[in-house]
């Protein structure tokens, strides 16, 4: 029997018939026997999925390193260990240690998707084996087994359904689907989506409603979980704009100072004359000079920054650099249920007689009212009304209550939400059901797709309620409800009013009633095949969430006009597991998409790679997808050089997470496989905190660039000074003839660790500039050195450059010794630096207002601290000893002052030169 199963390959499981099914499957009614268990478990292996390889603590720590600048910083470590500065090499390779343990904490839990997954599979399962009932573990069914299913039952494999009585099954995890969904027998089309083979049950979903049995067809790997999780294993993550924009700027950094160096140490021996020792250390001055140690612990600092401020705005961030990707987003692909909706079924529209009811209010909460013609009315004024609502309520198996002042719904979110509407019209559950008591019951069944309940009022009259799908109901229905009382059924105006409600995207739902004799105290199912009494049409749907509305038209403007999509810049899609007119509808109320396109996951199927990413830019809504399909529509739009942030809760939408730029989860619904292949976990599941995260994600690229254009300068002005001082032969020669620089080594490197860890640091703080959101995404492949940049580094570069070697200039030419002069150049030096502090707090805009000199507590903190520092390199005896310095004269620092006033109006002026220039 196992060979023939093994060559199963005719047709799908759920497009068999029942027969055929169990006989491929090499099963029997009654189930396998033992002995034949034992063989396939043999054959098959244990139902279980392979796990995740576990990374080597240490490997994954040493690959913190693998950073080119960091490869820069253990460099300038060497260096300056070879010029015994033991202090600064231990400084430097201790920023190393400490930039690579960050990113082994935030990323230590990385790749734990397989084992999220295998968590889903049911720790047992009820099977037969030789006709008898038997409980064993999960990890022991075997292909053919026959398993029994029961509500809160979670499903131990995939299984073709063979025996189903009002059986549902809750699949959103996999499918997406918002709500329990009916299963039977019956075979259904080869090409099915996923969610729509009602013979099926898959692996880790969990059964809601009603029971059945089915037989194994899929078991470990070969399960549609496994298939997911094999998936997710050969998903390969993408680096994020900012790594790759600091892996070539890192790259171009030091050919560049490598070249220098060069260049200068060869300009030195063969122009000037000086000895290769001396030009060797001049060389080693550049590069410690130029080597900008701080900026990939500033760089780390900001982005920890951004994540403790993301926290606060309910964003949990896994991985540092994802905080600031989302500054670069140009797409945001979002699942409907839960992130865009409430994940709550609500009613929202009723149908009685000739009148249409809108119902206020959303969730479970019995909070809302009714209208008629848009005007609230008075439900107790309106009979018609009030029995269909009473009706649905007493023909109900769901329990909506309260515990810890939420709202929560026990049973399906239909019937829920059905309950909820009745109590929104002032009706007691249990008041209605002691007066109504229940005498007979026919649950719903998927083959039938209505639900029956016999009931007697306090006269001891019967009634027979009915609910389910509107088709089904009307053709047990020969009279209708009306004001009058009641008058022969009109098929056709309830055909139309069905058909306006579901365009809506609404769920339809009917119910009607049927009057019995009072001795009845059972129900047949021949009790309910005819002489019903139509009362009317629930329009039921999952709404949007009025956050996300709002975000959504922050986001993509509302495509008023193509000026203003193009300012907002982020385009939003949704890609869900729903039905199509269901989709749409949600769209529609969030302004996603032009009202009427979409596609679904057939569509997609049919489309080459080429259609596909001519369909991405101009579709925005998709149904019916699998994780194969929205896998490939992440790829289609990173393709065409899109920044995609993606959105879900379900392992169906964790291969898609984990290949996005930005993987973001859910952290009430989602499932724990989706929140370990995200970057980014949402703690309140909304939609709206993705925009607050992209605000959040801008401000980080701009301080981190404000960073760089800080940092820059200041490096390339205390390596100008070395250039220019060997160019111009400024310097001091020895009794020896050595040359020595004006500003040697080891101080170059405590200009570079002061400022770094306490005035480039500074702007990690930096609150959001105002039109941060106004203006569109950065390009994914804008490179940091822009010309600008190139500009601004240049040109403070030359600013620090001429005023520190003329101070020291000025020092030599007045009489006074080398040190005073080399402790003047420095602090002017840092004098500049602290001025173009405040320029810097803005990359364009003016800073010479209150606000740019007093705006940041950060700033004024980083000076202070400067301040102390730099006091103490100055005057305090064991610094001079170590740096060679001496105190300076009253009348120096009167100079040194007035030079960085200089420089923050020199920046200023440019700064307003290309903001006109702009304009």
């Amino acid at each position: 029997m196992s060979e023939k199963f093994v060559d199963q390959e005719k047709k799908p499981w759920h497009a068999m018939p029942v027969e055929e099914a169990i006989d491929n499957a090499g099963s029997a009614p009654e189930g396998l026997s033992e002995n034949e268990a034992k063989t396939r478990l043999e054959t098959y292996g244990a139902n279980v999925l392979a796990g995740a390889k576990k990374q080597n603590p240490i490997g994954r720590f040493l690959r913190q390193f693998h950073n080119i600048l960091i490869y820069v910083l253990l460099v300038a470590a060497v260096v300056t260990a070879g010029l015994q500065e033991w202090v600064d090499s231990m400084v430097i390779f201790g920023v190393c240690v400490v930039n690579a343990l960050i990113g082994f904490i935030q990323e230590g839990k990385a790749e734990k998707s397989m084992e999220s997954i295998r968590s889903m599979m049911a720790p047992q399962a009820v099977v037969l084996r030789d006709n008898e009932r038997t409980t064993i573990p999960a990890s022991d069914v075997v292909p053919g087994d026959v398993v029994l299913l029961d509500a809160g039952d979670k499903v131990p494999a995939d299984v073709r359904v063979i025996k189903a009585n009002a059986l549902q099954v809750e699949e959103a995890a996999l499918t997406g689907e918002s709500v329990p969904v009916s299963k039977n027998t019956y075979e259904v089309d080869e090409e099915a989506d996923l969610g729509d083979r009602a013979s099926m049950a898959f692996s880790g979903t969990m059964v809601t409603y009603g029971n059945g049995r089915g037989v194994v067809v899929g078991t470990g790997l070969s399960t549609e979980i496994g298939r997911i999780s094999a998936m997710l294993s050969e998903v390969e993550g993408i680096t994020t704009p900012l790594i790759r924009q600091i892996t070539k700027f890192g790259h171009l950094l030091t050919i560049f100072i490598l070249g220098f160096a060069a260049l200068t140490f060869v300009f030195g021996i063969v122009i000037r004359g000086y000895g290769p020792g001396e030009m060797f250390m001049a060389a080693v001055g550049i590069a410690v000079a130029a080597i900008p140690e701080g900026l990939p612990a500033i760089m780390t600092i900001t982005l920890a920054v951004g994540v403790q401020q993301m926290a606060r705005r309910n964003a949990i961030i896994r991985k540092l650099p994802a905080v600031e990707t989302l500054g670069s987003v140009t797409t945001i692909c979002s699942d409907k249920t839960g992130t865009l909706t409430k994940n709550e079924m609500t009613v929202q529209s009723i149908q009685a007689g000739d009148g249409f009811y809108g119902v206020t209010g959303t969730g479970y909460a019995p909070e809302g009212g009714f209208t008629l013609e848009d005007t609230d009315i008075d439900p107790n004024e309106h009979p018609l009304l009030l029995e269909i609502l009473r009706s649905a309520l007493l023909c109900n198996d769901a329990r909506v209550h309260q515990k810890d002042g939420q709202w929560q719904l026990d049973g399906a979110p239909t019937e829920g939400a059905l309950i909820t509407a009745a109590m929104k019209a002032g009706m007691d559950v249990n008041e209605e059901n002691e007066k109504f008591p229940r005498r007979g019951v026919i649950p719903f069944s998927s083959e039938k797709k209505l639900m029956a309940t016999l009931h007697h009022d306090p006269d001891g009259k019967g009634a027979i309620i009915v609910k389910g799908a509107p088709e089904r109901i009307l053709k047990r229905c020969s009279n209708q409800r009306t004001a009058d009382g009641e008058a022969p059924l009109d098929p056709d105006f309830w055909q139309k009013q069905g058909e306006v409600i579901a365009a809506m995207g609404k769920r339809l739902l009917g119910v009607a009633v049927k009057e019995t004799g009072s001795g009845d105290n059972g129900l047949e199912s021949g009790d309910v095949e005819g002489g019903f009494t139509l009362l009317g049409l629930f329009g039921i749907i999952d709404p949007p969430r009025e956050e996300a509305v709002e975000a959504a038209s922050q986001l993509i403007g509302e495509c008023v006009s193509v000026g203003e999509c193009h300012t907002a810049g982020i385009r939003v899609k949704m890609i869900t597991g729903d039905h199509g007119l269901t989709a749409i509808s949600v769209a529609n109320r969030l302004g996603i998409g032009n009202g009427e396109t979409y596609l679904t996951g057939h569509d997609l199927e049919k489309m080459t790679d080429e259609a596909l990413a001519e369909a991405v830019s101009a579709v925005d809504v998709y149904a019916r997808t699998s994780p194969e399909h929205k896998l490939r529509l992440v790829k289609a739009l990173q393709a065409g050089s899109q920044v995609v942030a993606m959105t879900g809760d379900g392992v169906n939408d964790a291969p898609a997470l984990k290949r996005a730029d930005v993987g973001v989860a859910m952290g009430q619904t989602g499932t724990e496989a989706a929140r370990e292949a995200s970057e980014i976990v949402l703690v309140d599941d909304n939609f709206a905190s993705i925009a607050k995260a992209v605000e959040e994600g801008r401000r980080i690229y701009d301080n981190l660039k404000k960073a760089i254009l800080f940092i820059l300068p200041t490096n390339g002005g205390q390596s100008l000074i070395v250039i220019a001082s060997i160019v111009l032969g400024i310097g001091l020669m020895d009794e020896a003839g050595h040359f020595s620089l004006p500003i040697t080594p080891p101080q170059i490197l405590w200009i570079n660790m002061v400022t770094a860890v306490t005035l480039a640091l500074a702007l990690a703080f930096e609150p959001a500039e105002p039109n941060v959101m106004k203006r569109p995404p950065r390009s994914s492949d804008e490179s940091i050195l822009s010309p600008f940049l190139l500009w601004r580094v240049g040109f403070v570069s030359v600013l620090l450059t001429a005023g520190a070697l003329g101070h020291y200039m000025f020092m030599i030419e007045g009489g006074q010794s080398s040190e005073i002069a080399a402790t003047a150049a420095i602090n002017t030096l840092v004098m500049g630096q602290v001025f173009y502090l405040f320029s810097s707090r803005y990359i364009l805009e003016p800073s010479w207002n209150f606000r740019g000199f007093t705006g940041s507590r950060a700033v004024l903190i980083s000076i202070a601290v400067l301040a102390v520092l730099q006091a103490s390199f100055t005057y305090l005896p064991p610094m001079q000893y170590v740096f060679g310095t001496v105190g300076l004269p009253a009348g120096a620092w009167a100079k040194i002052f007035a030079f960085g006033i200089i420089v923050f109006i020199l920046v200023e002026l440019e700064k307003a030169y290309f903001m006109r220039k702009q304009l």
